[in-house]
Order: C-alpha cells, then sequence, then structure tokens
C-alpha cells in the first residue's frame, strides 16, 4: 500500500528486455534507500514494483507484459515518480493507493491558472464513474483531489509544490498518464453491482 505522496523523482536507466516484459534499473539520489530491502515495494509511476537487486542509488524491477500493456511510462529510459511502500505507522497524507493500475488516461488541458496549474484528463469510460468531484484519484502515482466532474474528463488544480516535486510539470495535451481510482469506490460499486 502507498499514499501517493511522492518521495522522490529517479530515473529509469536501463531497460532490458524479457521473455515476458523488461527488467529496470531505476536510480534516484533523493530516494532513501537505508531502509530498502529485495522483496520491498517500491512504486514507480503509480505501479507497484518488487525490488530485486540493490547497489548503491540503483534498483531493479521486473516489469511484467501484463503490467506494461495496463500502464505507461516504464518501458523506456525517463523520469518516473517513486514512493516506497508506507508502513502501518506512517502517517496517510494522501489517500490509500493500492499501486495497481486501473487504467490510462489522457492530458487534455494543463496550463497555468494564477500559482497553480489546472490539469484535465479525459479517463476511459468504464472508469469515469468511479471519479466524484472532491473524490482522490492517483495520476503517475501521484495522490490529487479531483476538483470537477464531466462525462469522461475531469479537473485538478495542481498547487506549485506537487508540481515541481514530481514528473507531472512535464504534462502537455495528448500525454498518456497512468490512473489509479479511490479504492473506495471500487469496493461499493461491487457492493451495489454484485453481478458486473
Amino acid at each position: 500500500m502507498f499514499t501517493g505522496i511522492i518521495e522522490a523523482v529517479g530515473q529509469i536507466k536501463q531497460v532490458e528486455q524479457r521473455d515476458q516484459g523488461v527488467r529496470l534499473t531505476i536510480a534516484s539520489d533523493r530516494l532513501d534507500f537505508s531502509d530498502v530491502a529485495v522483496g520491498d515495494s517500491i512504486a514507480a509511476n503509480g505501479v507497484c514494483l518488487t525490488v530485486v537487486s540493490l547497489a548503491g542509488s540503483a534498483y531493479t524491477v521486473d516489469v511484467s507484459q501484463e503490467s506494461l500493456n495496463c500502464t505507461v511510462g516504464l518501458g523506456e529510459p525517463g523520469e518516473v515518480n517513486l514512493e516506497k511502500a508506507m508502513r502501518l505507522s506512517d502517517r496517510l497524507g494522501g489517500h490509500l493507493v493500492s499501486g495497481h493500475v486501473d487504467g490510462v488516461g489522457e492530458v487534455v488541458k494543463f496550463e497555468p491558472v494564477g500559482e497553480s496549474h489546472l490539469l484535465r484528463i479525459r479517463a476511459p469510460r468504464e472508469l469515469a464513474r468511479f471519479i466524484a468531484t472532491k473524490g482522490s484519484i492517483t495520476i503517475n502515482g501521484v495522490s490529487l483531489t479531483v476538483n470537477e466532474v464531466s462525462d469522461v474528463e475531469f479537473t485538478i488544480n495542481l498547487i506549485p509544490h506537487t508540481v515541481e516535486v514530481t514528473t507531472l510539470k512535464y504534462l502537455k495535451p495528448g500525454t498518456r498518464v497512468n490512473l489509479e481510482v479511490d479504492m473506495l469506490a471500487r469496493y461499493v460499486d461491487r457492493l451495489l453491482h454484485p453481478n458486473n
């Protein structure tokens, strides 16, 4: 489990093709690795991945083909948002995030509004029903609050700090992003529609 509060931005340094996916080497001088061990989970752009080796300020993870098919931003070198799995004693600064991406959305608008940024995203229709005004959503691993929802699009206001310390600063119209809807919405939907 995660909180959606990004601890560091890392860099995918190497992508090694495997039979059923890829092995990534991710480096970050800003992530504290002192309490990380092989087998621990670190989310990269919102995707929960298991550490398979550690070397200084870099680690490797295996990403299955299924995960590559359902997400964006993990198949090539580039920056990624990183968060270590939470402990039960940690503060929950964002919201409960599983690290299991529900789908991929597309940025419709990303523009400054005063000191903040307005972000509008188009979600896949099957996910849109889980997105609510003032509800939580995770975009590329970042816990955010939805400001407005209309059909399959929703808007978010990004404060300057969030833009500065995450990879969201690179968004532009047409960029595809990983989405994880609020897990409570999924459970409520399952209770209300048990045969879906």
